[in-house]
């Protein structure tokens, strides 16, 4: 039995269509993330699983039992928000336990869940604290252990480390992911982040426009992005993308003379016909005779690695080369990828070749 099955969810406000018949069964212990941009209707969902906003059509089920109509407290899910939610006069204590408290838990049973959370979360010394007193990643712990402490069916996170700064997000980051590797726990996670959903995720829904683009493992969608869209949401750099048409067999990059053997996935497409080529900018090298033959822009040291930006006739191309790749601006050079690098996409249609 699923944990979670959301059945062609649809959601309209009047004449707006923001939801376009959502199909996503999770099983129990898997951590899907809904990934897209602002707008693509990944909090809307979320808000229909946990009951704060109805479906127009559609049907959501949770161990099975449909909870169309349920009441949020009675559908077994525990939400963290996006702005902690704690209640400022209470302690830590009491906010990790107010849930089990309303459902009139016996407290020392209440006492014993909310002292194996907060060892959990590694808070015990702040439980008689209260939220002022405390920074904001203690404030984000808080908030998941009064989730936790519920044991629930299902976790719902909506963008919950958004408001941190980039290390704590780090941290929280790795805390998640060792929490959920731990409990084995259920959980649908909203992010716009493609960092937190490629670490955290088991399985990915990357949305666009009301609608799933791709859903699959992390490895699925960086690895064989299904559209265009996907393609350069996900990775940083983003992927290359460069315009081609098959001329004689083989790929023309429009706008040069750059020439490239033609894929086994386009093997089927006639001559004439207008793709786009990707290439991922760590799946580039330096070569001498190179793929391209491209001239040096800008030349980026990250740490870890050096970007370099090069034009291709009217392209312009992103290559993520060892840090002390001497490279300076102005310089020609050569390019080459491995030919299972490339990745193939219609250009009318966005949908990868093959």
């Amino acid at each position: 039995m699923s944990a979670l099955e959301i059945q062609n969810i649809r959601k309209t406000y009047g004449d707006v269509e923001t939801l376009k018949g959502i199909d996503i069964s999770l099983e129990s212990g898997e951590f899907l993330v809904l990934l897209g941009s602002s707008g693509c209707g990944k909090s809307t969902l979320l808000n229909i699983i946990a009951g704060l906003a109805e479906a127009t059509s559609g049907d959501v089920r949770i161990g099975g039992r449909s909870v169309l109509g349920v009441h949020p407290k009675d559908r077994d899910i525990a939400m963290v928000f996006q702005s902690y939610a704690l209640y400022p006069n209470l302690s830590v204590h009491r906010n990790i336990g107010f849930g089990l408290e309303m459902r009139k838990v016996p407290t020392a049973q209440r006492n014993a869940a909310v002292r194996d959370t907060a060892k959990l979360l590694q808070i015990e010394a702040l439980l008689d604290r209260k939220p002022s007193q405390l920074s904001g990643g203690q404030r984000q712990r808080v908030a998941i252990g009064r989730a936790l402490v519920r044991k629930p069916e299902v976790f719902l996170f909506d963008e919950p480390l958004s408001n941190l700064d980039a290390k704590l997000r780090m941290e929280m980051r790795t805390e998640l992911k060792r929490l959920h590797q731990m409990l084995k726990t259920t959980v649908v996670y909203v992010t716009h982040d493609q960092i937190e959903a490629m670490t955290l995720a088991t399985r990915i829904a990357v949305m666009r426009d009301g609608r799933i683009e791709q859903l699959g493992t992390p490895e699925e969608i960086y690895n064989s992005p299904a559209t265009l869209y996907v393609a350069t949401f996900v990775g940083a750099p983003p992927m290359n993308l460069l315009n081609a048409t098959i001329v004689d067999g083989a790929l023309r990059v429009d706008g040069t003379s750059t020439v490239l053997p033609l894929p086994a996935a386009a093997a089927k497409l006639g001559q004439g016909h207008e793709v786009v080529l990707g290439i991922r900018p760590e799946a580039l090298r330096l070569a001498e005779p190179g793929a391209f033959e491209a001239v040096c822009e800008v030349a980026e040291l990250t740490g870890p690695e050096m970007i370099v930006t090069a034009q291709l006739g009217p392209h312009r191309l992103m290559a993520a080369l060892p840090p002390r790749t001497a490279v300076t601006a102005g310089q020609k050079i050569g390019l080459t990828f491995d030919p299972d690098a490339l990745h193939l996409f219609d250009r009318a249609s966005g949908r990868r070749c093959g």
